[in-house]
């Protein structure tokens, strides 16, 4: 057999360490510390050591200190490294460098049988029957703040779904693919349904995407963070990768989060396989984060685009995300009730039929672009002329004339494309 040998993680080192992760956890077992706190605990500073053979990570173990006390967090290894020894020489690793930090009581809790258990009974730890462990999970509102605030992110507010007029075909996917796993995950588990963790919203510019991701949060009740590329690029002198790594960590910190990304092909987007690409190594890193968001409950990641073409392969991979939703255009019985939505007591007074009609075209942005400057119009003659009369059709009529469509034919079919190649339902 090949020789391996300790050393450091690294941030590369985070695709391996997650498979030896899986590898070494039993399907129903439930850790108490999740990778995501363990690989933040990594990244942070923490000690953490890996095994490799070549290029390969066959063991992770990773610890924390508190003052003199500290704590195994992770004793992984890949399956067919086992029984070698590696686990009690990374444990070593471990204590000697609790050790160098002042730590003098080293402790391990992880469910009985789980990997590690055998290193730990090697290498000296005792098991303590005389202790209760005790948990509580606090209400998803009570996520850190400070946290939260620093995120840009908010709870938003209740109603949200029940104010999305029309689009009923959309709505229908999503609160049964989405909305329903996550609100019921007890009764999902009992008939083997996986909540979703991750989706990819897609369709063109204005149809919806940001609602719908809005609308979900709310009915959920979980904060709602929106993370901006541009503006992470901005905000650090260190690339947009380390900024994604720093984001996401602490994200890891609140109880539950929907994080939604528009247009996600921006740092997404099919790489050209050269290493100088610039946008290849951020490509790399997303990929990277999203198994870890992934791993606990109560996450649930939204990416948008009007692209799904443009995305890389890899990204679109299934084990990722795991479903891929069109969100188109809306037809007329969407435009009907968005018209309805928008025109509020002129709906008496105008052709509705006449205006759905005039507004093939059109996403609810549009429509609503329209029917404020249609009411604006409206507002302004019974300024002058003070005659107490209604909105007219011819008043709507106008605002549409005025107002440039969003969609085109070719767009309609290229989403029409789209949804035979990539949707995922």
């Amino acid at each position: 057999m090949p020789a391996w040998h300790l050393r450091d993680y690294h941030d590369d080192d985070l695709d391996q360490a997650i498979e030896v992760w899986d590898q070494s956890r039993r399907a129903d077992e439930d850790r108490v510390f999740p990778v995501s706190e363990v690989m933040a605990a990594a990244k942070a500073g923490q000690p953490a050591v890996v095994a490799v053979v070549g290029s390969e990570v066959v063991g992770m173990a990773v610890a924390q200190a508190h003052g003199k006390r500290g704590w195994i967090l992770q004793v992984a290894l890949a399956s067919r490294w086992r029984e070698r020894g590696i686990g009690s020489a990374l444990l070593g690793e471990l204590e000697r460098r609790l050790r160098a930090l002042g730590v003098r009581h080293i402790s391990a809790l992880l469910p009985a049988g789980a990997a590690g258990t055998k290193a730990l009974e090697n290498s000296g730890y005792q098991v303590r029957t005389d202790l209760a462990y005790y948990e509580k999970l606090e209400p998803s509102g009570t996520a850190n703040t400070d946290v939260l605030a620093a995120l840009g992110g908010r709870v938003l507010p209740e109603g949200l779904w029940d104010a999305m007029a029309g689009m009923e075909r959309e709505k229908q996917v999503v609160e049964r693919r989405l909305v329903l796993p996550l609100s019921e995950p007890t009764l999902a588990d009992h008939y083997g349904v996986a909540p979703p963790k991750a989706v990819i919203l897609f369709g063109p510019p204005g149809t919806g995407k940001t609602s719908f991701a809005k609308a979900v949060a709310s009915r959920l009740g979980w904060p709602f963070v929106e993370l901006f590329p541009s503006r992470l690029a901005a905000d650090t002198n260190e690339g947009l990768a380390t900024a994604l790594r720093e984001t996401f960590a602490d994200l890891a910190e609140l109880d539950s989060v929907l994080l939604f990304i528009d247009e996600v092909e921006e740092i997404a987007g099919e790489r050209s396989g050269k290493a100088v690409d610039p946008g290849h190594g951020v490509t790399n890193e997303l990929l990277k984060l999203i198994p870890v968001f992934r791993e606990p409950d109560a996450r649930l990641l939204a990416c948008a685009t009007n692209s799904v073409r443009s995305l890389d392969a890899a990204f679109l991979r299934p084990g990722r995300f795991d479903y891929v939703i069109p969100i188109g255009p809306p037809d007329p019985t969407a435009r009907a009730a968005i018209w309805a939505r928008y025109l509020g007591a002129s709906a008496r007074s105008v052709n509705l039929g006449q205006l759905v009609e005039a507004s093939e075209l059109f996403t609810p942005a549009d429509i609503e672009f329209a029917a404020r400057k249609g009411a604006q119009a409206a507002f302004e003659r019974e300024i002058a002329q003070r005659q107490g009369l209604p909105a007219t059709t011819e008043d709507y009529m106008t605002a549409i004339g005025d107002t440039r469509p969003s969609l085109t034919a070719r767009a309609i079919q290229e989403f029409a494309e789209d949804i035979d190649e990539y949707s995922r339902l």
